[in-house]
């Protein structure tokens, strides 16, 4: 039994290269940005999307890239090392195990703030059209979404409010 589940691991291991997962993660974060932009009040979006659900897969596919960066004896003092300037960063992306960390994260972001969108548009029965452009923008470019989006809520709420 151990040496069959220890093969099944690290075949899992093998398929679930950076690459593959990078692959996964662009394909898999899809369906949660399509619930959310053209389902926002459905079931489907409050218990699938704008729950804790995606942060778990997150989480996971998060926990699964430090061990196998631990067991490939990646250097994770070097992470640091961002904090020392814009060459530093830059030599940190050259490495395909911090990339790939970054870009889980990156998703998780912007999706996190997508759903605060959608969950803030629903609280005030905002027009699902004027959150459409926002939420594009967000899932491309986080913080512009995230600032058309309170630009838009501004006119809406019909005041301005920069603690919601």
């Amino acid at each position: 039994f151990n040496i069959l589940y220890f093969s099944m691991i690290e075949q899992i291991s093998n398929f679930f290269n950076t690459e593959m997962i990078y692959l996964w993660l662009n394909f898999g974060v899809l369906p949660f940005w399509i619930i959310l932009i053209f389902f926002p009040q459905s079931n489907l979006c409050r218990y699938f999307v704008t729950s804790i659900f995606p942060y778990l897969i997150f989480s996971s596919v998060y926990v699964f890239l430090l061990i196998e960066f631990y067991k490939d004896n990646y250097n994770f003092v070097d992470n640091f090392n961002l904090y020392l300037g814009l060459d530093s960063l830059n030599n940190l992306f050259d490495n395909n195990y911090f990339l790939i960390t970054f870009w889980v994260h990156f998703l998780a972001i912007n999706l996190f703030c997508g759903s605060w969108i959608v969950k803030d548009s629903l609280k005030l029965t905002m027009p699902k059209f004027l959150v459409f452009f926002p939420l594009i923008v967000t899932y491309f470019i986080g913080p512009l979404g995230i600032f058309i989006y309170w630009f838009i809520r501004i006119f809406f709420a019909k005041r301005i409010s920069i603690f919601d």
